[in-house]
């Protein structure tokens, strides 16, 4: 009896200082995707929209960190009951947890886990916000994150990754958040846009990006985050499975870029710096639930199917007249269906489970079970956030007037703008103010 538990206690996981200290990084760097997401979208949006665009992203981090603390991270991650949500007591304020308790069958403190999910709780109804640009009321999102996070959010993560969700006990792959997060936030976006309706001008007025610097900066920062977010979902760096998905993550990138500049080409005529930040946002997200199943020639496929379709996908919105204003469907949501499924396709059955996909001699197995975890979560997340849209909607109201709408949501909710020309125009007191200069002249078209 004494030798078997002194072999349990040697074969007991202790505190990886290395482990730690890596999940700690990424954790900061899943962090910075959120301001990264901010800068995406925030350049997108015509001017008289982008500072409003960029709170709707920042508001997130506040909001849901005090959620996750007080009862968060408690139903995603507390004890199962009846496989749909979780509850652990001690895990309600953070407050009955000690520093050095690891994570079960891991070697990182509980503390360095629950920070790590938390960033992508931030990051996944800031994804939603894309869809919504120029026509929410700033204290009707506000609430919609708080009442989507607890209602749709957590649950769902608890389903996908939680010990005992049923999504998780049924074998559905989602390495870092396919489902849980792109899935998840795409349908919730469509099912808000549904209720909230089109921006006045919606396909009449042109409503292009006001600063594509901004967009590519935003989109090297996600890409740069998005190594956290992916190599670290393995929770540590013992088995090689998370350095394959680091790979995997920049191949796919990678090939989904290029594809969609070569649809682009093909079917616009540019390429254009746009459909290049989009394009690597689009395998960044297919690449997300299946980078640790497959293999890095897997990776480039599924980044080049993502690029190519998830462009075909943007323009879906002008066909079927839904104004998803910053593509967060075509993007998000179809590119976390096409990853998700694509396992079912790719998985070799050699990097982090043994499930192999079609193309590697396991059958429709897999393909079932991810096809299950994508309906569930977008069929959830889309009723459950029309829902709460709607609700909002005949009560506080979710929308500005039209009149605030079209003069700017800037001003009406922030009482601000994001470029000040007033002190640009330089030169001699003596130059007569008749004449506007040519950058007053300039500012005035800008602000139009």
């Amino acid at each position: 009896m004494a030798s078997a538990i002194t072999t349990l206690a040697a074969d007991a996981p202790t505190l990886s200082a290395a482990n730690t200290g890596f999940m700690l990084i990424c954790s900061a760097l899943v962090m910075l995707m959120t301001p990264g997401l901010a800068f995406f979208y925030g350049g997108m949006v015509r001017v008289k929209s982008s500072l409003n665009m960029l709170m709707m992203s920042f508001i997130s981090l506040g909001i849901v960190t005090i959620l996750w603390v007080l009862y968060g991270f408690s139903l995603a991650f507390g004890t199962d009951s009846g496989s749909l949500i979780g509850w652990s007591a001690d895990y309600v304020g953070l407050s009955g947890i000690g520093i050095t308790e690891l994570w079960d069958g891991y070697t990182i403190p509980v503390y360095v886990f629950a920070v790590f999910q938390l960033m992508f709780a931030i990051i996944t109804p800031a994804l939603i916000s894309g869809a919504l640009a120029d026509r929410v009321k700033f204290s009707a999102w506000a609430l919609f994150i708080t009442l989507w996070v607890t209602i749709v959010y957590f649950p769902v993560a608890h389903w996908v990754w939680g010990a005992g969700g049923w999504l998780f006990e049924l074998g559905v792959i989602d390495f870092a958040g396919g489902t849980a997060v792109h899935i998840n936030a795409g349908a919730a976006a469509l099912g808000v846009i549904l209720v909230i309706g089109k921006r006045v001008g919606f396909k009449k007025d042109p409503m292009r990006p006001h600063s594509l610097p901004l967009v590519m900066l935003g989109a090297g920062l996600l890409w740069f985050g998005w190594f956290g977010f992916n190599a670290g979902s393995w929770l540590g760096n013992d088995d090689g499975v998370g350095a394959v998905m680091f790979v995997n993550t920049q191949v796919a990138t990678a090939a989904a870029m290029l594809a969609w500049l070569g649809y682009e080409k093909l079917r616009h005529g540019s390429f254009t710096t746009l459909g290049a930040a989009s394009g690597a946002v689009a395998g960044l997200v297919a690449i997300t639930p299946s980078g640790g199943s497959c293999s890095p020639l897997g990776a480039i496929a599924i980044g080049a199917i993502a690029g190519v379709v998830c462009a075909m996908a943007v323009g879906l919105k002008y066909k079927f007249g839904y104004d998803d204003s910053l593509d967060v469907i075509g993007v998000h949501l179809v590119g976390g269906v096409l990853g998700s499924l694509l396992v079912g396709l790719f998985a070799t059955g050699g990097v982090q489970s043994e499930a192999a996909g079609l193309f590697y001699g396991g059958g429709l197995e897999q393909l079932g079970k991810q096809a299950v975890g994508v309906f569930a979560v977008l069929a959830y997340s889309l009723v459950a956030s029309a829902v709460l849209a709607l609700l909002l909607d005949k009560t506080m109201g979710m929308r500005v007037t039209e009149d605030d709408e079209v003069s700017g949501i800037d001003q009406v909710e922030h009482a601000e703008t994001a470029y000040d020309f007033s002190g640009a125009g330089g030169g001699s007191s003596s130059r007569s103010t008749a004449v506007p200069t040519p950058v007053a002249a300039a500012s005035k078209k800008v602000d139009a």
